[in-house]
């Protein structure tokens, strides 16, 4: 469905009932189609909500307004357009550190967090050779299919492979520069410890881009009372590599049953 706020039009996926309400931010190359498997597997349970954020997927693309305090406005006026009174944010890489700034705020209704891969609260400190990659990977299907090669750890059907590739390159412009010319290197690092509510950090033990030793020092280290879960065989992309792990474990977490392999 379209969901109109800060005159914006938002496109917006929504499955399943029951409080508190899952609302998923996608990477930056996604959309809320990235969480189609971890929604459907949640549904059940929860009332799962997930939009495309600006200049991505269906939603619309304003020249400017891609900062990470820009991206949690929208988030949170997402939120109160759909009514939303108690929920958990869930924000994979680009989206985590938008998540990981609106729960700074201390929201009202927010009752847990969930950071899939999240990016650093800390500006993104990479290579020159890494940067110009990241700075052009979604150029073409060429580079968007070598970026989704580093991003996973598991082979995905044509037709994931397909959509992915397909939300990869439909993106605004200045959407995809973003991220690699601006929110990458925005510092937050001072507002995180702000965040007071539960938090889980889910990473994958094959991820190339945030590492497990990345999570554990940039973003554990600086968020009170957080605790990570490692999913094996998995990459960067966990919704799209592991997602009934993912799902399994935002469902434990979320329900508070008890978590395997969590690091304080």
């Amino acid at each position: 469905m379209k969901l109109k706020t800060r005159g914006l039009s938002f496109n917006v996926m929504e499955t399943g009932a029951g409080e508190p309400a899952l609302l998923f931010l996608h990477y930056w190359g996604g959309s809320a189609r990235t969480w189609n498997v971890v929604m459907s597997s949640l549904s059940a349970d929860f009332r799962c909500i997930a939009y495309d954020q600006r200049g991505w997927g269906g939603s619309d693309a304003p020249l400017q307004g891609y900062s990470i305090r820009d991206l949690a406005v929208d988030t949170k006026e997402v939120l109160q357009a759909l009514e939303i009174q108690r929920y958990v944010l869930v924000g994979h890489s680009m989206g985590g550190k938008v998540a990981q700034f609106l729960a700074a705020l201390r929201p009202i209704g927010l009752e847990k967090l969930v950071l899939v891969a999240p990016a650093t609260p800390t500006p993104q400190n990479i290579p020159e050779f890494a940067r110009q990659a990241q700075l052009h990977a979604y150029d073409n299907r060429e580079n968007a299919l070598k970026a989704l090669e580093f991003l996973t750890a598991q082979p995905q059907s044509n037709e994931l492979r397909e959509q992915i590739i397909a939300d990869n390159l439909a993106a605004a412009p200045h959407a995809k520069l973003a991220w690699p010319t601006l929110s990458a290197y925005e510092d937050i690092s001072a507002e995180v410890n702000n965040i007071a509510v539960p938090t889980l950090i889910v990473a994958g033990d094959q991820d190339r881009q945030d590492p497990v030793e990345q999570h554990k020092r940039e973003v554990l280290s600086r968020i009170p009372g957080a605790k990570m879960q490692i999913i094996q065989d998995c990459g960067h992309l966990i919704p799209v590599d592991q997602p009934e792990r993912l799902a399994e474990a935002i469902r434990n977490f979320v329900l508070n049953q008890d978590l395997r392999n969590c690091h304080k």
